[in-house]
């Protein structure tokens, strides 16, 4: 018995060290609307290279925040305007520096390279249509597979996006929402869902490592969406879910009940939003309304 309480100790440490050691806490993202782009270009200017380049490229962005490992929140479209808004929330290891040039400097990894191409397969879907895609990098996401293996950094992050959520839902009530997460960034969408503002319609999981549920059904109200590449890794991840650790089933396994979306052309675990991919086409008539993209694979 002492042996395999011993065990488990051990395993907490190895697969969490954030589940027992303490944390600083987590700013929550601000809420902010187009009236922060102004703001966010100063704090981007002063900041210097390669984030003033940003700005004076004139990109738009609700949060900047250099600190630690950075947080940000760019707009591609006209977020006044849009009538549906897509926000686009990235997993594991995801940090300001890698935000433009993704992780291992893996272009397809970044979540503003991500968010682009979204944004040209709405406009180029159905170009008369108002849409606005948000890559939201508002919360500080673990550093690597092991410390993912608790749900702190999800909950916190959850906590920031529900606070843009409502101030999207209050400054745009006739918007419809969709959340879109990748990997770890699926179960913080996820998460947020479980109380967001009722245009908050659908929650897209790309490659996802859990929901914070264990069936779609559970997210009353919310069509709930996966994707899930036969090539990509988070498929070998058991479903465990114990007290800080684990998920229980992922998106993506048929037992969890979401509405399957296409993965053709989706090459691991990086690429279901690369040009030309399925998933991308899909996930895009998902953010137009679309009723039917989810009865095949």
């Amino acid at each position: 018995m002492r042996r395999r309480g011993a065990s488990r100790v051990a395993l907490a440490a190895l697969l969490g060290v954030n589940l027992v050691l303490p944390t600083r806490p987590e700013p929550v993202a601000a809420a902010g609307f187009v009236e922060a782009y102004p703001v966010m270009a100063a704090a981007m200017g002063a900041a210097g290279p390669p984030y003033a380049d940003w700005a004076a490229d004139g990109r738009r962005f609700l949060l900047f925040d250099p600190r630690g490992d950075g947080r940000a929140v760019e707009v591609l479209g006209d977020l006044a305007d849009a009538d549906r808004i897509a926000v686009l929330v990235p997993g594991v290891g995801s940090t300001l520096a890698d935000f433009d040039r993704g992780l291992g400097g893996v272009a397809h990894r970044a979540p503003a390279v991500q968010a682009g191409q979204l944004y040209r397969e709405l406009r180029a879907t159905d170009p008369a249509a108002r849409v606005a895609v948000l890559a939201w990098l508002g919360y500080d996401p673990p550093d690597g597979v092991l410390t993912a293996a608790g749900g702190v950094s999800a909950r916190r992050g959850a906590a920031g996006l529900a606070v843009l959520l409502r101030e999207l839902a209050a400054r745009s009530p006739a918007a419809t929402i969709t959340l879109v997460g990748h990997s770890y960034g699926a179960l913080v969408v996820s998460l947020a869902a479980t109380d967001a503002p009722a245009q908050v319609r659908d929650v897209v999981s790309l490659g996802g490592i859990g929901a914070g549920v264990q069936r779609a059904d559970d997210l009353r109200g919310r069509r709930f969406w996966a994707a899930e590449a036969p090539t990509d890794w988070i498929r070998r991840v058991p479903p465990v879910r114990l007290p800080g650790l684990g998920f229980g089933r992922r998106p993506g396994d048929p037992a969890f009940g979401a509405r399957p979306l296409p993965v053709g052309g989706v090459a691991g675990h990086d690429g279901y939003l690369a040009p030309g991919s399925s998933t991308l086409g899909a996930v895009a008539a998902v953010v137009l309304g679309g009723e039917l993209v989810g009865d095949t694979r």
